[in-house]
């Protein structure tokens, strides 16, 4: 298994495990676990986010198809224990690590929503040089609502101060038809640097690209299409189902997060599918979104 990290900060199985919190009431620990089916019908993400100095954690989870979405949205979710079990009003989501860096089990149990997938890792680890952080491609195989799902996604985990509220973004990952996966993050400040981004080829491994970007236009707020950049490839993405969080702040600001399963093309006529995210935090449009050529 390849690890690529990009960071000084070193890389290995321990992260899987929980870090030890900074005092800053920003301060977040992150668990996303996205998935596609292989044939782009059914989609979904999980996210459990942990905040121990406000003494809660925010869950996540929503399955979305071309015609509907269900989620179940939790902002005031207890702190879970050591094996990132939490349970609320009416739910239990876990989320176990099997094999570090390579296998996690992510189980939900509600009325509204039954999931049992397993994500293993394809290609590698990918580490990020901004900010501690690690993004896996993975085959994604279980069950939704006791119905077998095979597909693919990718998982991450982040720690240390995120601020939904003061920053804008764009990430994207997806699985293409012949066995790519493409990951590329970057932030909207006006400035370039060198923003986290790899290719696995198929059957290959993870490699980090330079020069990534992408530019975006939309319709009002909601994002339309998406060019992504990479070195000797342009992709189009376009939203297919959204899956939104609107975030609002302890102080009251808020954010919106409209994520969506998307469908991807290569310019040289690869298709695949995967998710991608426009974070819009409270005046997001002077950031440095553009149109697409």
């Amino acid at each position: 298994m390849r690890i690529v990290n990009m960071g000084e900060w070193p890389l290995g199985q321990e992260d899987e495990r929980h870090h030890e919190p900074g005092g800053e009431p920003l301060w977040n620990e992150s668990w996303y676990y996205d998935f596609v089916s292989e044939d782009g019908e059914v989609g979904g993400y999980v996210r459990l986010g942990l905040y121990p100095n406000w003494k809660r954690a925010w869950y996540w989870a929503c399955v979305v198809t071309k015609d509907g979405i269900v989620t179940h949205l939790d902002h005031d979710a207890p702190l879970p224990d050591a094996d990132l079990t939490v349970a609320g009003a009416g739910y239990t989501a876990s989320h176990r690590t099997t094999n570090p860096l390579r296998t996690v089990r992510v189980r939900l149990d509600s009325a509204d929503l039954a999931l049992d997938l397993e994500w293993r890792t394809a290609g590698g680890v990918y580490g990020y040089a901004i900010t501690p952080r690690y993004e896996i491609p993975c085959e994604v195989t279980g069950t939704i609502g006791g119905t077998p799902f095979r597909g693919h996604g990718e998982r991450d985990h982040s720690w240390g101060v995120r601020d939904w509220w003061s920053i804008s973004w764009l990430w994207s990952s997806a699985h293409l038809e012949d066995g790519t996966y493409l990951h590329g993050m970057r932030a909207n400040l006006g400035l370039e640097l060198p923003w986290p981004a790899f290719q696995a080829p198929p059957g290959g491994e993870v490699e980090h690209v330079a020069g990534f970007s992408a530019a975006t236009s939309f319709d009002g707020d909601r994002p339309r299409a998406t060019v992504l950049r990479f070195p000797g490839m342009t992709t189009t993405v376009r939203p297919i189902a959204f899956a939104p969080v609107t975030l609002t702040s302890p102080e009251g600001a808020v954010a919106e997060f409209p994520r969506a399963m998307c469908a991807f093309e290569t310019e040289d006529g690869r298709r695949g599918h995967g998710w991608t995210e426009w974070h819009q935090p409270p005046g997001w449009r002077e950031h440095a979104w553009q149109s697409p050529a």
